[in-house]
């Protein structure tokens, strides 16, 4: 089982880096059949295959997925869409 850690840095507030975190989490859903689910500062992502969560606080965003086994084989093209769709959120 593989697993995908991200963090990043921001400078928005914790309310309007939620906000940012629930557009991404809405878009992911419809994309990849997430459910998703808040958890105080903490939102829990769920599919076949995925299940992690993504934490946020005053000064950042942190990303933990743990990928089942047919995912794992694609561990680095999902870190660099993760990065790439979150580096766009908090721009």
């Amino acid at each position: 089982m593989a697993t995908i850690r991200v963090e990043r840095s921001h400078q928005l507030g914790r309310e309007a880096v939620r906000d940012k975190v629930e557009a991404l989490a809405a878009r992911l859903a419809r994309e990849y059949q997430l459910r998703c689910q808040w958890r105080g500062d903490r939102l829990d992502v769920e599919r076949s295959g995925v299940k992690g969560h993504i934490a946020i606080d005053e000064r950042a965003v942190r990303i933990e997925l743990s990928l089942g086994l047919l995912l794992s084989a694609m561990r680095g093209p999902l870190q660099s869409e993760i990065e790439s769709a979150l580096d766009r959120e908090l721009a």
